[in-house]
């Protein structure tokens, strides 16, 4: 299981501002009111606090935001090992939800298994935690990501 207290290591400041900048533009995450937590070399961690909006009928965050925040921190992980020329599109995503998400917020946790040169392969990992830190695994994924040049804006 995910250890929140190992040593996480940092992009560097470019890489984070690049992220920061893309994941703020982006309404989904700031409507269920998701954040960065870290922000890693092919790692990225996306927090969204559990609260009446992104609930379903149980009280349980729901079954997309659950996906919505495993799908951008795969994303985002992706791009933290792009050229500033590049971004980065989900092309399929299959995620297993595996318990309930009851908890004070769910986490996030992208990885990067494989960079390629168009295609990139990830894997997410969602937790539940508790009001005293206990987490517990209730959904993981994998999904392949193609890398695009940046769109003029």
């Amino acid at each position: 299981m995910e250890d929140e207290t190992q040593a996480e290591e940092e992009a560097g400041p470019a890489i984070q501002k690049r992220v920061r900048t893309s994941f703020a533009r982006q309404g989904l995450m700031t409507h269920l009111g998701a954040h960065l937590a870290h922000i890693g070399p092919g790692r990225v961690r996306i927090v969204l606090p559990a609260r009446p909006e992104v609930t379903q009928q149980h009280g349980y965050v729901h079954a997309g935001a659950t996906s919505a925040i495993a799908d951008s921190a795969g994303g985002y992980a992706a791009l933290t090992l792009f050229d500033e020329e590049s971004e980065v599109l989900t092309v399929e995503y299959k995620i297993n939800l595996l318990a309930p998400a009851a908890g004070d917020r769910i986490e996030a946790i992208g990885t990067v298994l494989k960079s390629g040169r168009t295609l990139t392969v990830c894997q997410s990992e969602v937790y539940a935690v508790q009001p005293g830190g206990e987490r517990k695994l209730v959904a993981n994924g994998q999904q392949t990501l193609i890398r695009v040049t940046r769109p003029e804006r």
